[in-house]
């Protein structure tokens, strides 16, 4: 499957590129950066007799870097796709920007302004890493049927802002079929961009990636999302990444938050200690949840 029709006319190239760059920097340079964007209460989620989620309350502010970290089955992905509205919450509240999120559908949700990317990666691999981002832009703008007709010049040049902004815009032409798995998480990432996100959900966003390539994706959200105002909720299994990045760490255990704060708060905790006992140490970095 491919978008080309043939090169954009140079008029419309010139246009689009001075249109899409406005629109970005506008979109980038108006958030504040003590915002809060979600606010989530007392949010509450079982499965007949167990209790998924209990009772989870936090905040989230613009720029803002929250990591969300639990022994497998603490209910991580869970409260994830609550807040994305994969699942039905059975009570409490979560507010984006002050709009209730309870009760709205994915798609409606992104619209508002949340993106996510998940823990594995799904592009079409036979197309273009460029027309992978323009399909997600396109659906943004109301123009996906466009498909049908001349579609390769429709939102190139903000595709391949975004593509330069997540540092893979060399490799635009490129199916997505043969990249490593590191740059393809950087594809997702330009993709989960696309609606122009005040919240981005990363669920496990380093999965199978090397540590090297781990460090270094984190390192270019946390740019990302500090320069534009965005607030960023992840889930990390790798603790080095989760104590160099996160601004704030809130730890899950069996549905029940149990810490909250600042890194050093959070690895100096006796009950986050006690929940980790066995699966590595807090203290040298490289626990896994």
């Amino acid at each position: 499957m491919s978008l080309e029709a043939g090169p954009p006319r140079s008029g419309d190239a010139t246009r689009a590129k001075g249109a899409g760059r406005r629109q970005h920097d506008a979109y980038f340079g108006a958030i504040g950066p003590e915002a809060e964007v979600l606010r989530v209460a007392n949010l509450c989620k079982s499965y007949g007799g167990v209790q998924a989620v209990t009772d989870i309350s936090f905040s989230l502010g613009a720029g803002e870097l929250l990591a969300l970290i639990g022994p497998n089955g603490a209910g991580k992905t869970t409260c994830f796709n609550l807040l994305n509205g994969q699942i039905a919450a059975a009570s409490g509240s979560a507010e984006f920007e002050g709009r209730s999120l309870i009760g709205l559908k994915p798609r409606q949700i992104w619209r508002l302004g949340v993106g996510r990317t998940f823990q594995i990666t799904a592009t079409f691999s036979s197309m273009s890493v460029r027309e992978n981002v323009q399909i997600a832009l396109l659906n943004f703008h109301g123009r996906l049927n466009s498909l049908l007709r001349l579609a390769a010049r429709q939102c190139r040049d903000e595709a391949m802002q975004l593509l330069a902004r997540v540092g893979i815009d060399e490799q635009a032409e490129r199916p997505c079929a043969v990249l490593a798995y590191g740059d393809l998480k950087r594809v997702e990432l330009a993709i989960a961009l696309a609606n122009q996100p005040r919240l981005l959900l990363m669920d496990e966003p380093t999965a199978g990636m090397a540590p090297a390539e781990r460090l270094a994706l984190m390192q270019l959200a946390a740019e990302l999302a500090r320069a534009s105002g965005i607030a960023v909720l992840f889930t990390e299994h790798d603790m080095d990444v989760v104590f160099a990045h996160a601004d704030r760490i809130l730890v899950l255990n069996r549905g029940q938050l149990i810490a909250e704060g600042k890194p050093a708060e959070v690895r100096a905790n006796r009950a986050v200690q006690e929940v980790y006992l066995g699966s590595g140490t807090l203290y040298s970095g490289v626990a896994h949840a």
